[in-house]
C-alpha cells in the first residue's frame, strides 16, 4: 500500500472516523464496522519515503504482441502524455526514431570491425579525483543511511503517538472528539518538517567542515601545479602553508595552547552539530553532550542507535587525542619550567646585591670575605653567574668549608658576554660587579674580561654599582680602563702578588699582617666623613678614635684625592673623609682627646751627614716649610743606609720583568738577583725584552742566570743557597693552571732548599724558645730559617696549613690574598687607591719597625703615645708584635693603658718607602 499522499487513491466519503489509523490487533473492537474499509493513516510528510521512485510509476499500457514491421496507426501514435514511455528492452540504447527492421538492423554486421583503441593509462590526477568521488559517495551513502534511520525512528514515534490517542479515545468512548488536539497534532507533525531539515543541514555541515580541510590540503597542490608553468621554481602551496604554520608555532609562545584550544572548540562544535543531526535533542544540549564526550571518553556508552553511537565514538576518539596533546603540552611546560629552575635559567629579582661573573679557584675565598662583610648588615645576597651547570656550582659551593653568616648565594648558568643573560641576573641593580679571571692564557683571560666590560657598559638600563675586574697581565690594564671608564676598578693579580712577595721577602712576617688587613675577619680599611672633626689637625685626629687607627685623609678640595700618612699640620676641611683601620664600619667613632704624656723625640745616633748644595727652581706657597725643618722632625737620611742583598728566584712567571723592576727600586746598589729555572738563558732575555724590560735601566741589581730544575736536589746543590738573604719560590708558569701541582712543586723545592741549607750552616741549639737535639731534622730546619727568608707562592689555601705547621717558611697565599683584595674593592671602590699606593714603588708602604726607633729601654708608654712618638718620624703606627707572640696585633683594642715595652718588640707602621 503506497504511503505517498500524491499517488494514493481518492479519499473515502466523509466519515467521523476517517482519520483513525487501523487499530492494533491487541485492541478490542468497539463497533461492528470492518476495519478493512477504513482509510489508511495518512503520511504527514513527503520527506520520509522508504521506497524508490520506480514504485510510483503506473502500470504499463497493454501493447500488441504483433511482430509486423509496419505497425498500425493506433500502434504508431504517441502515447498519451499522462502515461510514461516504456522502452522495449530489445532496443535498449537506441532512440525511438532510429528503429530499423530486422534485415536493416542486420546489415551493419557485414561492415569490417574497427580495431579497438586502447585507453591511455590513468594519471595520478585521475586517481585523486576517483578517490575524491569515492569519498563523496561514501559520505552520501552514510548520510542516506542516517536519513532513513531517522525516518523510521520518526514514523515509529508518530505511530506510538497515534496509538496512544486511539487508546484514549477507545477508553473514554466519547462520541465527540476534540478537534483542537487533532489540529495541534497536525501542526506538530507539519512543524517537524523544517526541524528535520535543519537537523539534516547540521549533519551535512559537520561532515563538510570535517572533510573540507582534507580535500583542500590534498588537492590544493595539484591545482597550483596546473596553474603555474612547468619550468617555474615556485614553492608548492602546501609547503608554504606548512612553513607558515611552523614559523607561527616557533615564534609565538602562546601558539601551542591556542591551537589546542581552537582544536577543542572545533571538535565540540562539529560533534555537537553531528549529534544534533542524528538525535532529537536541541542544539545546546548536543553541544554540551559533545563536550562531555570530549572531556570523558566513557560518556558515550549510554548512546542508543547506530547514528548516535557512531558520532559519539568519533567525538570520544577526538577527545582522547585532544586531551593527549593537552597532557603532553602541560607535561612539557612543567618539565621545561623545572629544567629551567634546575639549570639556573630563571630571572633573579634582587637589588643591591653583589654579582660575580665567572668561576675560578678564588671564588671560595671571595664568597667567604663578602659573607663576613655582610654579617654586620644581617646578611646579603651574592649572585654567581658562570658558564657551568647550576647544580654543579651549588654542589661545589656546598663543599666549601666556611659559614655564609646569613648571606644567600644564588647561582645562575649563563654567559657574561650575552646581554640577555646579564639582564637575567639584574645586573643594572647590583651594587658591585666582580669579573673573575679564567684559568689559562693571560692574554685570552684579559681579552675575555675586556669583552665582558664592553657587555656591561652596553646595558641600556645603566649600572648602579661599579665593576671590579681581575686581570692577569698589567699591560692590559690600560685597555680595560679605557673601555670601562670611571665604572671600572682593576686588580692585577700577578702584579699584586709579585709586589707583595718582594715586600715580604725584605720584611719577614709581613705576609701575616697583609692577611689581617686585606681580609674582613680582623681589621680593614674604611673611609667615612665625620663633621665634628672639621678644623682639627691630623695630629689630633690621630688620637681621636679609641677603636680605630687613622692613617690617611680623602681631601674633598682636590677632587677626592686620597693621601696616606699626611702631615700633622694638615687641617680637616669641610667634606674631608678620614681613612682608618677598624674592625667594622660601625665599631668606631671619634671621642674626646685623651690625656697623653708629652712624647719627647728620641735622638738616635746616625751616620755623619755631609754638606749638600740644593737648588730650588720656582716658588711655592709652602717654601718656608721646605726650608725650615719643623722642630721634632728628624731629617730623612737619619735611617741607616741599606746594604746590598742577594736574592734568589726559583721558577718563572709571566710578569718576571715587572718584579725585576720593582726589586731594582727597593734594593740597595750592588745587589744580586739570581734566576734559577728551566728556561734557557737565551729565551729568558728574549722574554724579558718582549715584556718591556730594559737592562740598561737596572741601577741597583745585577742579574745572574742559572738553568736547572727546582725539584731536583743535585741542581739545587749547585747554588750557594746558604748565601742568599731571601729566596722566592714562584708558582712556575708551566704548572700554573693546576693549583695542586704548583703547590706540590713549591713545597718540594722548599723542603730541598731547607735541607741543603741545614747541612751547610752551623747548628744552633735553640730557636725561638724551643730546644732540639743536635742532628734533628726540625732543629736543622729552624736554624736554617734563621739565616735566610723563604717566601713561597701558594695557590691552594689547603697548603697554607702545611707550611704554618712546619714553621720553616714565610708564605704568600696568592689566591686568597687576591680574593681579599677583590672583596674589599667590591665593598668600597676607594680602597683600591689605598692598595695601589701601598703596592707601588713610590709612596707609602707597610713596614715592620724595631721598638728602639720609638722608645727607650724600659720606658712605659701607651699606644697613643707610641703613635705620637712615631709621628716625629712621620710614620703612622697601626699595630705591634710582642716578642713572645706569634702574630701581630693590628688596631689594639686598648690604646690608653701604659705598658713596659721590650727591645725585641716590633711595630707595624705605614711609612714612606726608603
Amino acid at each position: 500500500m503506497p504511503l505517498d499522499p500524491d499517488n494514493s487513491p481518492p479519499p473515502p466519503p466523509p466519515h467521523r472516523d476517517w482519520f483513525f489509523p487501523p487499530a492494533p490487533p491487541f485492541l478490542p473492537s468497539s463497533s461492528s464496522r470492518t476495519l478493512a474499509h477504513r482509510a489508511p493513516f495518512p503520511t504527514t510528510s513527503r520527506s520520509y519515503k522508504p521506497y524508490s521512485l520506480a514504485d510510483r510509476r503506473p502500470p504499463p499500457t497493454p501493447r500488441s504482441r504483433s511482430r509486423s514491421p509496419h505497425p498500425s496507426p493506433e500502434q504508431s501514435s504517441p502515447p498519451p502524455p499522462s502515461a510514461p514511455r516504456r522502452r522495449n528492452p530489445r532496443y535498449a540504447g537506441v532512440r525511438p526514431g532510429d528503429a530499423r527492421t530486422p534485415s536493416t538492423a542486420a546489415a551493419p554486421a557485414a561492415v569490417p570491425p574497427v580495431p579497438e583503441r586502447k585507453s591511455p593509462p590513468a594519471s595520478a590526477a585521475t586517481l585523486r579525483w576517483s578517490g575524491l568521488a569515492i569519498l563523496l559517495c561514501f559520505a552520501s551513502l552514510l548520510r542516506k543511511n542516517f536519513s532513513l534511520h531517522d525516518q523510521v525512528h520518526h514514523l515509529r514515534g508518530q505511530l506510538a503517538a497515534a496509538t496512544a490517542k486511539l487508546q484514549s479515545c477507545i477508553v473514554v468512548m466519547d462520541s465527540s472528539l476534540d478537534m483542537s488536539s487533532m489540529f495541534s497534532y497536525q501542526s506538530d507533525s507539519s512543524s517537524s518538517v523544517p526541524s528535520r531539515s535543519l537537523k539534516n543541514f547540521a549533519l551535512l555541515l559537520s561532515l563538510s567542515a570535517l572533510y573540507a580541510p582534507i580535500v583542500v590540503l590534498k588537492y590544493i597542490d595539484l591545482l597550483s601545479k596546473l596553474r603555474r608553468p612547468q619550468d617555474s621554481e615556485e614553492v608548492a602551496i602546501n609547503k608554504r602553508l606548512a612553513y607558515r604554520v611552523d614559523i607561527f608555532l616557533s615564534l609565538h609562545p602562546y601558539a601551542k595552547p591556542l591551537v589546542l584550544l581552537v582544536a577543542t572548540l572545533l571538535l565540540i562544535g562539529l560533534g555537537g552539530l553531528a549529534l544534533y543531526g542524528v538525535t532529537e535533542d536541541s542544539l545546546p544540549d548536543c553541544l554540551w553532550l559533545s563536550w562531555t564526550f570530549v572531556a570523558d571518553a566513557g560518556n558515550h556508552a549510554n548512546a542508543e542507535g547506530f547514528g548516535p553511537k557512531l558520532v559519539s565514538v568519533s567525538i570520544s576518539i577526538g577527545g582522547m587525542l585532544i586531551f593527549a596533546m593537552m597532557l603532553g603540552l602541560v607535561t612539557d611546560s612543567i618539565s621545561e619550567k623545572f629544567d629551567s629552575l634546575r639549570k639556573g635559567r630563571s630571572e633573579v629579582i634582587e637589588q643591591s646585591h653583589t654579582l660575580i661573573l665567572g668561576w675560578s679557584d678564588k671564588l671560595g675565598s671571595l664568597l667567604n670575605q663578602i659573607s663576613i662583610a655582610n654579617e654586620s648588615l644581617g646578611g646579603g645576597t651574592i649572585v654567581v653567574m658562570a658558564e657551568r651547570d647550576k647544580e654543579e656550582m651549588e654542589a661545589d659551593i656546598a663543599k666549601m668549608e666556611f659559614d655564609l653568616k646569613g648571606t644567600a648565594v644564588i647561582c645562575r648558568s649563563g654567559s657574561p658576554l650575552i646581554l640577555a643573560d646579564l639582564k637575567k641576573v639584574s645586573v643594572s641593580k647590583a651594587r658591585a660587579i666582580v669579573v673573575l679571571a679564567v684559568e689559562g692564557n693571560a692574554d685570552q683571560s684579559d681579552a675575555r674580561a675586556l669583552r665582558i666590560v664592553l657587555s656591561l657598559t652596553g646595558v641600556k638600563e645603566g649600572l648602579r654599582g661599579h665593576i671590579v675586574v681581575e686581570l692577569s697581565d698589567l699591560d692590559n690594564e690600560v685597555l680595560v680602563k679605557l673601555v670601562g671608564g670611571d665604572l671600572v676598578e682593576t686588580v692585577v693579580a700577578h702584579d699584586v702578588i709579585g709586589r707583595l712577595m718582594i715586600q715580604c721577602a725584605r720584611q719577614p712576617g709581613l705576609a701575616q699582617i697583609w692577611e689581617d688587613i686585606l681580609g674582613f675577619e680582623n681589621c680593614e680599611f674604611y673611609i667615612k666623613r665625620w663633621p665634628q672633626l672639621v678644623g682639627m689637625q691630623f695630629e689630633d685626629v690621630l688620637i681621636s678614635f679609641p677603636d680605630a687607627v687613622p692613617c690617611g685623609v680623602k681631601m674633598a678640595a682636590y677632587g677626592g684625592k686620597i693621601i696616606l700618612n699626611p702631615d700633622d699640620c694638615y687641617v680637616m676641611q669641610e667634606g674631608d673623609e678620614v681613612i682608618v683601620i677598624a674592625e667594622d664600619d660601625d665599631t668606631y667613632a671619634p671621642a674626646p682627646l685623651p690625656k697623653v704624656k708629652e712624647a719627647v723625640y728620641i735622638d738616635i745616633v746616625r751616620h755623619e751627614r755631609y754638606p749638600q748644595k740644593i737648588l730650588l727652581c720656582g716658588m711655592r706657597r709652602d717654601i718656608d716649610d721646605m726650608i725650615v725643618v719643623k722642630r721634632g722632625y728628624p731629617p730623612k737620611d737619619f735611617v741607616v743606609p741599606k746594604s746590598p742583598e742577594r736574592i734568589l728566584f726559583c721558577g718563572w712567571r709571566r710578569d718576571m720583568e715587572d718584579m725585576i723592576m720593582v726589586l731594582d727600586a727597593f734594593l740597595a746598589p750592588g745587589s744580586e738577583l739570581w734566576m734559577f729555572n728551566d728556561v734557557p738563558e737565551i729565551d729568558r732575555e728574549r722574554k724579558l725584552i718582549e715584556g718591556g724590560l730594559d737592562f740598561s735601566r737596572l741601577e741597583n741589581i745585577t742579574l745572574v742566570h742559572r738553568e736547572g730544575n727546582a725539584v731536583i736536589r743535585r741542581h739545587l746543590e749547585s747554588l750557594p743557597l746558604e748565601s742568599f738573604d731571601s729566596i722566592l719560590i714562584l708558582a712556575d708558569e708551566s704548572v700554573e693552571d693546576s693549583a695542586i701541582q704548583a703547590d706540590s712543586r713549591s713545597l718540594a723545592t722548599l723542603l730541598l732548599i731547607r735541607d741543603i741549607q741545614a747541612k751547610r750552616l752551623p747548628y744552633k741549639e735553640a730557636f725561638q724558645g724551643e730546644s732540639f737535639s743536635e742532628g734533628s731534622w726540625m732543629g736543622e730546619m729552624l736554624q736554617a730559617s734563621d739565616k735566610s727568608v723563604i717566601i713561597s707562592e701558594i695557590l691552594d689555601p689547603r697548603t697554607k696549613n702545611l707550611l704554618a705547621m712546619s714553621k720553616i717558611s714565610d708564605y704568600v697565599l696568592s689566591n686568597e690574598l687576591v680574593s681579599m683584595a677583590l672583596a674589599m674593592v667590591a665593598e668600597d671602590r676607594q680602597i683600591n687607591y689605598v692598595l695601589e699606593e701601598l703596592f707601588a714603588e713610590e709612596g707609602n708602604e707597610l713596614q715592620i719597625r724595631q721598638s728602639v726607633l720609638y722608645l727607650r729601654e724600659d720606658e712605659e708608654l701607651n699606644f697613643f703615645e707610641v703613635m705620637l712618638r712615631a709621628r716625629q718620624r712621620k710614620e703612622v703606627v697601626i699595630g705591634y708584635r710582642l716578642e713572645d707572640a706569634e702574630r701581630a696585633i693590628i688596631n689594639p683594642p686598648d690604646k690608653v693603658s701604659r705598658r713596659r715595652w721590650s727591645r725585641k718588640d716590633a711595630f707595624v707602621a705605614i711609612a714612606e718607602k726608603e
